[in-house]
């Protein structure tokens, strides 16, 4: 209990835990991995300028090493919360002729794109609950 309580102290004195969303994608047949690298890596910056994501990566599968529900890249992007996704999902949904351009040359390489929202568990609102038991 005194290492929840520990915890949850600590959670609350650091910046605000991030949120994960999450994408699995899959190139279509014809598009190159090192030129959709360099699109999405344009396309992220632009929405970090904007201030609608925080921190993103992109990795790709080793070996081929994977069950069939996993795709060949993993993209991860941390936002604070829903407003921050929000806004990211804002900036597609009105674009103007760069946010157009940037976007489609990333959608225009995808063949399929599953994707998670994640967040910290446990959230210190639950530790300190779990605490006070």
């Amino acid at each position: 209990i005194e290492r929840l309580r520990a915890d949850a102290a600590a959670c609350s004195e650091e910046a605000a835990p991030m949120n994960l969303y999450v994408c699995m994608i899959s190139l279509k047949q014809d598009a190159k991995a090192l030129p959709f690298s360099a699109a999405l890596e344009a396309w992220m910056s632009h929405l970090q300028a904007k201030g609608a994501i925080g921190a993103w990566s992109l990795s790709r599968r080793k070996l081929n090493l994977a069950a069939d529900c996993y795709r060949d890249f993993l993209l991860q992007i941390e936002v604070e919360g829903l407003t921050q996704l929000d806004k990211a999902f804002g900036v597609v949904s009105h674009p103007d002729d760069d946010v157009e351009h940037l976007h489609m040359r990333v959608h225009d390489m995808i063949d399929t794109m599953e994707f998670a929202l994640y967040r910290p568990f446990p959230d210190p609102e639950r530790a300190e609950r779990v605490a006070l038991l």
